[in-house]
């Protein structure tokens, strides 16, 4: 297993990143003089914090990867604990429709859901994370043998029904929900966050200052609108807020638009509605969204069990911006395969 990349941020720049730090402050008791006050100046270099290779910011250890398939259409909103997700993946699904993979390890909310169904997509992207848990609420029966066979531990409703419950007030197959700690207890191998590809850091140069970006599926539209005050891209699905179970409007400082190949895979509905196979190996073109800018980059993932690297046109990595990053796997031009 690869190393994490390690993003070093200095203590004093944490305390410029996360202002709750000042509410610990290290000034002495009255008629206290501190001891650095009288010593002399140290040449040695300031300690510096490891950055998660999920969000960049600073963590003290790095804990199991859970994936959980949720459900993203109206039906199902709002939904309950992608808030906390490091990474969320915005994925087609039948019909031109979407669904999402939330990738979550620094943080845990207590529940998540609508969980929903896994898709042959999921059993590509989740070797990019070892061998995380993947939960999800079933799936077509020929698809099974495929699943066993994935990289990936198995904690669905069928193999650990009692991490699930349905939801009241919620009508079903969306009240179906999962209590986090109960799905990593029946996979207390799961691989623990490495290096992935991503880099956070300073935005590169260049950039087209951007309002707003809209990206668009056959039956679904997300937009993305940049708010200076919070510094997050808040987010639109079909001309409505999407908002939170927990509350708020969801956002996040960093959007990539990640431009792929879709094509038909071997699974259909009963409606002979084909599922889509979003293809994330190879290479291909993005638009990174960050502070109020949209960058053009690349992407590329050489094989399913390496990370997705991305860089800008002239080839330096392309940083994110410190906190939780939406994947938005899109084709240039919308297609139902």
């Amino acid at each position: 297993m690869r190393l994490p990349r390690m993003i070093s941020v200095t203590l004093a720049g944490a305390a410029v990143l996360l202002p709750m730090a000042a509410c610990s402050s290290e000034e002495p008791a009255a008629g206290q003089a501190p001891q650095a006050a009288t010593a002399a100046p140290s040449d040695e270099p300031e300690e510096s914090a490891p950055a998660h290779p999920f969000t960049g910011k600073p963590y003290d250890t790095l804990k199991p990867v859970l994936a959980v398939k949720i459900e993203n259409t109206a039906a199902g909103k709002p939904q309950l604990g992608l808030k906390s997700a490091d990474i969320v993946y915005v994925e087609q699904v039948e019909a031109g429709l979407t669904r999402l993979m939330a990738i979550f390890s620094s943080k845990l909310p207590a529940k998540v859901g609508p969980v929903r169904s896994a898709r042959v997509s999921d059993l590509h992207i989740a070797p990019m994370f070892g061998k995380p848990a993947f939960s999800y609420s079933g799936a077509q029966t020929k698809m099974l043998p495929l699943i066993a066979e994935a990289s990936l531990w198995d904690v669905g409703d069928t193999r650990n029904p009692g991490a699930y419950y349905r939801e009241p007030g919620r009508f079903a197959p969306y009240n179906l929900f999962a209590t986090t700690k109960q799905l990593l207890a029946k996979a207390p191998k799961a691989s623990k966050a490495h290096d992935i590809g991503f880099t956070f850091g300073e935005a590169p140069e260049g950039g087209v200052e951007r309002k707003s970006y809209t990206v668009r599926w056959p039956a679904a539209r997300f937009t993305f609108a940049w708010n200076e005050q919070r510094k997050l891209w808040m987010i639109w699905q079909d001309g409505k807020k999407d908002m939170a179970a927990e509350g708020g409007q969801l956002g996040a400082p960093t959007i990539v638009v990640q431009y792929t190949k879709t094509e038909r895979s071997q699974f259909h509905d009963k409606n002979q509605s084909y599922t889509p196979l979003v293809h994330t190996t190879g290479k291909g073109s993005a638009i990174v969204l960050r502070d109020g800018k949209a960058f053009k980059a690349r992407w590329e993932r050489e094989s399913e069990d390496s990370g997705t690297t991305f860089t800008t046109e002239s080839g330096e990595p392309m940083n994110f911006a410190p906190g939780q990053v939406w994947v938005a796997l899109a084709s240039r031009k919308p297609v139902i395969p």
